[in-house]
């Protein structure tokens, strides 16, 4: 589990297709904290470290993974959104977030208003997820409050502080994102309509 708090971001360093999988070489300032077997968010999805050398790190992406994320777009020097997993005992700053993303969006408007911006995103109505006004979303792995919610799309507003320490700072319209919809709303919406 994590809370879409963003801890660091990471650097990719280089990218190993083995059949179906790719293996994922990240710097990190925090590889020295990390250990095989551990699991790591990288823009909101959990993946497993699987080799640590020195500064770089190493995690693979399956098939599943890289059809339902952003994680197959990624380009040597991209940098992504890392979050180690909570701890129990203490505060929870976001929201209960698992890594599993549900399925991508598309920025479709970015825009300032005094002192925050503002970011739209659209995602496919397929997968039947639904976002709320004053609800959460993880967009790459972090948690945010959705502002405004309509089908298909929403809005949320973030503070320079997020910009500058996570990778919204590259975010352009058309950018792909991994989004993860809440867990509370994702049970109430499977028992109101039935398996």
């Amino acid at each position: 589990m994590f809370t879409g708090i963003i801890e660091s971001m990471g650097e990719i360093i280089s990218l190993t297709k083995e059949g179906t999988n790719i293996h994922i070489e990240v710097k990190s300032s925090i590889t020295q904290e990390l250990k095989i077997d551990q699991s790591l968010a990288h823009n909101g999805v959990c993946l497993t470290v699987v080799k640590i050398n020195k500064d770089n790190y190493v995690v693979t992406a399956i098939k599943e993974t890289l059809d339902k994320s952003n994680i197959g777009d990624l380009k040597v020097g991209d940098l992504v959104n890392l979050e180690r997993s909570m701890k129990l005992q203490q505060r929870l700053d976001g929201h209960m977030v698992q890594g599993h993303v549900d399925q991508t969006g598309i920025c479709t408007r970015v825009s300032e208003v005094e002192g925050s911006t503002y970011f739209s995103f659209k995602y496919d109505d397929n997968y039947s997820n639904v976002t709320i006004e004053k609800g959460s979303i993880t967009v790459n792995g972090v948690s945010l409050t959705v502002v405004d919610s309509k089908k298909n799309e929403f809005t949320v507003a973030i503070i320079p502080y997020t910009i500058n320490h996570t990778n919204f700072k590259e975010f352009n319209v058309g950018t792909r994102v991994n989004l993860e919809f809440d867990v509370v709303g994702k049970y109430i919406k499977r028992l109101t309509q039935g398996y």
